[in-house]
């Protein structure tokens, strides 16, 4: 469905030691690396799309984080969801909701919410039953 999902930042250097914790601990490889373009992008072990991408903004204004807007990364189990929230709030993010069951949802969406180094909101969720 997508080819690439890109957030953007201000603080490159600090981004991408975010985001480079989040991925790992979401099992993603980082594909390239550029800071003296001031972009990175993740991928799926072995390869392909999408991709998910980090960098200063094309048109050289000031990044923003958008009201209303969020990436979510889908992990496998519930545990690494609980995985990602703590490395998110070890390299500098800020909670905007711990994990745990959402059953507003869906009965087994189990959530956490938290802001990145930028201001972006960010969701990692599980959608199945406990392993």
């Amino acid at each position: 469905m997508f080819s690439h999902l890109f957030t953007g930042v201000h603080d490159f250097a600090r981004a991408f030691a975010f985001y480079d914790a989040v991925t790992g601990a979401l099992g993603l490889q980082l594909r390239f690396n550029q800071p003296d373009h001031g972009w990175a992008g993740w991928q799926q072990p072995g390869g392909g799309r999408p991709l998910f991408v980090i960098g200063r903004p094309y048109d050289g204004e000031p990044h923003h984080p958008g009201n209303g807007q969020m990436v979510a990364f889908l992990a496998p189990t519930r545990a690494v969801v609980r995985q990602v929230h703590a490395a998110a709030l070890q390299h500098g993010g800020s909670c905007e909701g711990p994990p745990g069951l959402r059953p507003h949802y869906h009965p087994d969406y189990y959530g956490a919410y938290f802001r990145d180094t930028e201001g972006n909101k960010v969701c990692v969720a599980c959608h199945g039953p406990e392993a």
